[in-house]
């Protein structure tokens, strides 16, 4: 039997606890929670693929990032710290990221693709963009890359 995403963080939260690691037990609590929730959400609970268990552990990432930003400006430095540590744990069990180099050859062969020419066609090159780096680059990156790319 193969093992999923979700099998090996609820694994990994085992051993977390049973090592006293504070820091980690939560980060995979966290994720495990917001996971279960997505599964709940809508008309019928579901089981989500690795694929949608990647989506939501980008977003759980991205919440931490933006949480330890927040926490900076309102100079409380311990909390960005910790939310920081958070995101990194999480960070492991995403696919290793893109480079720019990487997200600039995609960007280019997507608009190559879909002919876009101008700032205009942002919306259309997103659109094939997306599912290509899905997890891989943040989309501010990947947002910024397209925007070079066009302007």
């Amino acid at each position: 039997m193969t093992t999923t995403l979700k099998d090996q963080l609820r694994a990994d939260l085992t051993t977390a606890i049973k090592g006293r690691d504070e820091l980690r037990t939560a980060a995979l609590r966290m994720a495990l929670t917001a996971i279960t929730n997505e599964e709940v959400a809508g008309v019928a609970a579901r089981a989500l693929s690795d694929t949608e268990t990647v989506t939501v552990l980008t977003r759980e990432v991205k919440k931490r990032r933006e949480a330890a930003e927040a926490f900076e400006g309102a100079g409380r430095a311990e909390q960005a710290s910790r939310e920081r540590a958070e995101g990194e744990v999480l960070s492991s069990y995403l696919p290793a990221q893109l480079s720019d180099e990487e997200v600039n050859a995609i960007v280019a062969e997507a608009i190559a693709q879909t002919g876009a020419v101008g700032p205009k066609s942002m919306g259309v090159v997103m659109k094939v963009v997306t599912p290509k780096i899905a997890g891989r680059a943040d989309g501010r990156r990947v947002a910024a890359a397209v925007k070079a790319a066009l302007g």
